[in-house]
């Protein structure tokens, strides 16, 4: 059923997974400081989602009888505008597609349906992630950065949502 190769693209995986999830919360700080609070929630449902990505990647790593090494494929980077911070990202998901399309194909090869299925159903969640991206670039391209920011701002004290 499994072989190394699968279990090195599962680790692989895990590690991409473990940065862009710190990668988001670093975004999010990042974003809570420059007041555009809405998108930082936006960034902190993202964290959530990739984190669970490497719990589902740990999880078959044990499954298959190896052992998960937490740590980042790359360090986190702050961005310093928007559009940075979504090219960066979107690069990053373009990259995760590519390396978990691979991964699925070889798990495939060998008779690893789990790993197969587990790759797939991830490359899709990376996909609906590259297409928000895109989208993001897209409207501040349009619209410019200062007016798309807009969107993302709230104004509302927390007491007054409290009540």
């Amino acid at each position: 059923m499994p072989n190394d190769q699968t279990l090195k693209n599962l680790q692989t995986a895990l590690e991409m997974e473990m940065t862009a999830g710190h990668q988001y919360q670093l975004h999010a700080q990042v974003l809570d400081d420059w007041g555009l609070n809405l998108l930082a929630d936006k960034m902190r449902e993202e964290m959530q989602e990739e984190i669970g990505h490497s719990d589902l990647f740990m999880e078959r790593i044990l499954f298959l009888g190896g052992t998960p090494e937490i740590r980042f494929q790359k360090q986190p980077k702050k961005a310093d505008s928007l559009e940075e911070m979504f090219r960066m990202d979107a690069e990053d998901e373009q990259e995760a597609i590519e390396v978990y399309a691979r991964g699925a194909m070889q798990a495939a090869e060998v008779g690893d349906i789990g790993s197969r299925t587990l790759f797939e159903k991830i490359v899709l969640d990376e996909e609906g992630h590259k297409a928000w991206l895109d989208l993001q670039l897209s409207l501040i391209k349009r619209l410019g950065e200062k007016a798309y920011s807009a969107k993302w701002v709230s104004f509302a004290e927390e007491s007054d949502t409290e009540a």
